[in-house]
């Protein structure tokens, strides 16, 4: 049976400013990011979040940023590796300290926006983040958006996990087309591409053109209007195509 994780980015709320549903997409996933204060998220969001996502029994990742609060993590920052070590590792304590109170497990780590799409290229950036995951937990896997830079990250004894954007148009080459503002897709068209990427390991981009996908895990975004709408159908087109919906941990095999 073909299976697959599926992970949302959560907790990304800010004092009394709140973004996306998050406990509507917690009965479709099983796996969540929570924001660790970097980009978006404050303690109180933190700890509520981690609360509910341990409730609903899901498996729990730091979602790590550049500090930028003001564009929330999606503006390109240049910032030495040393330097992007321990902000990661400063982001991982924290929300480590949240999880472990909260009776659960880190699970898994997976950078955000601007960090993302960098460490995915730039094989001195995934080091520097894998540095501070082995710092925190060496059996923690870290998600990327390709296997790019592998070999950066498992020098650092880290397990790159590439995944996939059903809800996100990717270009001729392969980068995602980043909406500045998650715009609404139609529900079925986003089912349709999730089963694609799980049992063809296809995906069409934007121009037209096939890509090849390698991924163990879906990313839904949950702050889209249509959310949950979205969130429905690709779990109820999955289990319909009897793909199995499983955490991280029973996919990978870390060292």
């Amino acid at each position: 049976m073909p299976s697959i994780d599926i992970n949302c980015d959560m907790g990304e709320s800010f004092g009394r400013w709140s973004l996306g549903d998050d406990l509507g997409m917690m009965p479709y996933l099983t796996s969540v990011n929570v924001a660790t204060g970097y980009h978006a998220g404050d303690p109180p969001t933190i700890r509520r979040t981690v609360a509910a996502a341990v409730e609903h029994g899901l498996a729990i990742g730091a979602h790590l940023a550049f500090p930028d609060l003001m564009g929330f993590g999606r503006r390109r920052m240049t910032v030495p590796p040393e330097d992007l070590e321990d902000y990661c590792l400063y982001q991982l304590g924290a929300l480590d300290a949240f999880v472990r109170s909260a009776g659960g497990r880190l699970a898994h780590v997976k950078p955000h926006g601007a960090l993302y799409v960098m460490a995915s290229e730039d094989p001195q950036l995934a080091a520097a983040v894998a540095r501070a995951v082995a710092k925190t937990d060496p059996g923690l896997p870290l998600m990327l958006l390709n296997r790019d830079t592998t070999e950066a990250v498992a020098a650092e004894g880290i397990t790159l996990v590439p995944e996939a954007f059903p809800d996100l148009h990717y270009d001729g080459s392969g980068r995602l087309v980043i909406e500045p503002v998650k715009l609404a897709w139609d529900p079925d068209l986003v089912a349709r591409r999730a089963v694609r990427m799980v049992l063809e390991r296809k995906v069409e981009a934007n121009e037209g053109t096939e890509l090849d996908v390698d991924a163990l895990s879906l990313c839904l975004h949950g702050d889209a209007p249509n959310a949950v709408e979205t969130a429905t159908a690709v779990h109820a087109a999955l289990v319909e195509h009897g793909i199995e919906m499983v955490p991280l941990a029973g996919l990978v095999v870390t060292p």
